[in-house]
């Protein structure tokens, strides 16, 4: 305890610089008024109180790369209970490692205790990792030094101060964005194998924000990939829709299959994106969620997912039918077992795979376009999100362009126009056993009665 305790007070990272280089609001342009006001509160009831707080993290990155936060995370040197003292409206979420959630109206700011970790020299050994390296604790509270040093990338260390109006600068993140490169902080290998999902992150940061990878920062990564495998599927699911929802997502996926890091998240991905018309379909999927994302429209992450393993869907179908299985069940059949070689490594929440199988059994639905059964269709709950996926399929060629048209039209059509736009004849036959069984009863029972008649005559 007493090694341990000397080391928390003396030790020290030797690749991180004691003090920071602060730049002056005349350099960084970033000014107090960009950041929200709830935010600004949170700091200067923390500084007042006597304590160390910041605004950190993704906030000040997209505000030097003239980006709009999403939202403003602060930390500060205080405890989640002393800054729970200090505002009213809060509370300390969290187990593994707590963080106070200040409300203002309905903005929520969350803010944590500046961490120590693995990136700590002074730390590191004491720290349980599994054999390939990856950290199973870090959550400790550590000094700011040591909470600048345990973030991932140099961009994402960058400490603004809405009352002095300085960057505190720790590691060359601001020079890093000016250069316009994402570089990881500290040895890269070393931490990517203590959190392989870091990979991912740095795809992921770096086509969202046009930035280049370090050329050491990337180096690993290729060799390593495989390290995904032994991350909580749960995890690497948060980071994969991360990933689909960035805007820039079409990227994203090219630069993961560049690295060889798509076999660890979606298992079957490598496969379609080897497959021209597989290829085809998911891209523009990706693309059509950019651009809706673009646009700021809703986004469906269950639509996505549907779309991404649509043909894996499709090819097991096809082959369950020529095993001799019917259509309806083959289809059901070939979603569990596409789903079930997902959650091996995806924990895809049950509300998604639900919306993903109403989605898929829809797609024979429109295929039949006779009797009442499109009219039925069009009331189908799901039916916005079938035909938007049936879309796709005919843009990338799966299906005829024609019958996308089809279906456009005739949701646009009034009354009788639908009427006169019917296809007879296509769509499944009508079942007709019973009706020859209960003739050949009847003619059964003529001849027994000494009257026979052609089956289906009338009696």
């Amino acid at each position: 305890m007493i090694r341990k305790l000397l080391r928390r007070v003396f030790g020290r990272s030797r690749s991180a610089p004691l003090e920071p280089l602060r730049i002056p609001v005349e350099r960084h342009g970033i000014t107090a008024d960009q950041i929200s006001p709830c935010a600004r509160r949170t700091v200067s009831t923390l500084q007042q109180a006597g304590y160390r707080a910041f605004i950190v993290g993704g906030a000040v990155r997209d505000l030097l790369l003239k980006r709009v936060p999403k939202d403003f995370d602060v930390a500060t040197d205080a405890t989640p209970e002393q800054v729970r003292r200090l505002f009213r409206r809060s509370r300390i979420i969290g187990r593994r490692f707590r963080l106070v959630h200040v409300l203002c109206g309905t903005e929520t700011v969350e803010v944590s205790t500046f961490r120590g970790g693995p990136a700590d020299e002074a730390t590191a050994e004491e720290l349980p990792t599994d054999e390939h390296g990856r950290l199973l604790q870090d959550n400790i509270f550590g000094s700011q030094v040591e909470d600048a040093t345990r973030r991932d990338f140099t961009a994402n260390a960058l400490f603004y101060d809405p009352v002095s109006q300085e960057i505190w600068d720790y590691h060359e993140g601001y020079a890093d964005l000016r250069k316009g490169v994402l570089r990881i902080i500290g040895d890269p290998e070393k931490r990517y194998r203590e959190d392989p999902v870091r990979m991912l992150r740095a795809v992921r940061l770096a086509a969202k924000l046009d930035l280049k990878l370090d050329p050491k920062t990337e180096a690993p990564i290729p060799r390593l990939a495989p390290l995904i495998q032994n991350v909580p599927a749960a995890r690497v699911f948060d980071e994969m829709l991360k990933l689909l929802l960035s805007g820039h997502s079409r990227q994203c996926v090219l630069q993961l299959r560049a690295r060889g890091l798509h076999h660890g998240l979606l298992p079957l991905l490598d496969v379609i994106l080897e497959q021209p018309l597989g290829e085809r379909f998911v891209m523009l999927a990706l693309e059509n969620t950019d651009r809706r994302i673009a646009a700021d429209k809703p986004v469906n992450p269950a639509f996505l997912l549907a779309a991404l393993l649509w043909h894996e869907v499709l090819a097991t179908w096809n082959a369950l039918q020529q095993q001799g299985e019917k259509p309806v069940p083959a289809l059901l059949k070939a979603m569990d077992e596409v789903l079930a070689v997902q959650e091996e490594r995806l924990a895809i929440p049950r509300r998604y795979e639900a919306m993903m199988k109403e989605i898929w059994a829809l797609q024979p639905r429109f295929l039949q376009r006779s009797g009442q059964r499109p009219f039925r269709l069009l009331e189908h709950p799901r039916f916005r999100a079938g035909f938007d996926f049936l879309q796709l399929r005919c843009e990338s060629g799966e299906l005829p362009k024609e019958l996308g048209e089809w279906w456009d039209a005739f949701q646009r059509a009034d009354p009788q126009e639908r009427q006169a736009m019917l296809k007879p004849g296509e769509g499944p036959r009508r079942r007709r056993r019973r009706r020859r069984k209960s003739a050949q009863t009847a003619e059964g029972a003529s001849v027994q009665h000494g009257t026979p008649v052609k089956a289906g005559a009338s009696l």
